[in-house]
C-alpha cells in the first residue's frame, strides 16, 4: 500500500493543533481580567510570628511600632537553633519601595553581619539613634546599622537610604513575651 508519508502526516497534525490553540489561547488571555497596575508584591501580617517569636527566641525580638504611612511588611520569619543561632528576620518596602530589613541572631556577629548585610563593609562611623548607638555599614548591594549587644546581634539593613535604615532603627521596640 503505497501511501501517505508518516512524517508528513506529523508536521501536518502538529500545524493543525497549533491552528486550534493558538487562537483559544488568545481569546483566553483577552477575556480573563489581568491588571498590570497592581503592585505584585504582597504585604504580610507579622502579629502572630513576633509573638511566637518572642516567647521562643533567648533575646529580646526586635520589630517597629509607629512607622509612618507606606510602610509595607513583606517577608517574616524565625529560625530557632540554625548554623547562625535562632535568627529573627522582617523584611519591608519603604514609602519609596526600596527594601528595609530587620535582622537578629544570638549566634556568631561577623558572619551573621556578613550574611544580613550582603556582605557590606564596616565604615568606622557610628550613628546615634535614640539612646543607642549604631555602626554603619555600606556595601555594594546594602547598606546596614549594625548593634552588637551581649547575647544578640541586630542588623538593620536594605537598598534603602541610611535615612530609612535610620527610622527603620528609631522605631525599633525590642521585648521578651511576658
Amino acid at each position: 500500500m503505497a501511501g501517505r508519508n508518516p512524517k508528513a502526516q506529523t508536521i501536518r497534525n502538529m500545524l493543525l493543533a497549533m491552528a486550534v490553540v493558538i487562537p483559544v489561547a488568545g481569546v483566553s488571555y483577552v477575556f480573563i481580567p489581568h491588571d498590570e497596575s497592581k503592585d505584585p508584591v504582597r504585604t504580610v501580617s507579622y502579629r502572630v510570628e513576633l509573638d511566637t517569636a518572642r516567647r521562643a527566641a533567648p533575646y529580646a525580638v526586635a520589630a517597629p511600632e509607629g512607622l509612618g504611612d507606606g510602610w509595607r511588611a513583606t517577608s517574616v520569619s524565625y529560625k530557632p537553633q540554625g548554623a547562625e543561632g535562632s535568627v529573627w528576620h522582617l523584611g519591608f518596602l519603604d514609602p519609596q519601595t526600596q527594601y528595609v530589613a530587620v535582622e537578629q541572631s544570638d549566634g556568631p556577629a561577623r558572619p551573621f553581619i556578613d550574611s544580613a548585610s550582603q556582605r557590606a563593609e564596616k565604615t568606622g562611623r557610628t550613628q546615634k539613634v535614640g539612646d543607642v548607638v549604631w555602626q554603619r555599614y555600606e556595601g555594594p548591594k546594602y547598606n546596614a546599622l549594625v548593634r552588637e549587644e551581649r547575647g544578640v546581634t541586630t542588623v538593620v539593613t536594605g537598598t534603602a537610604s541610611h535615612e530609612r535604615l535610620t527610622e527603620m532603627a528609631a522605631a525599633l521596640k525590642a521585648e521578651k513575651a511576658k
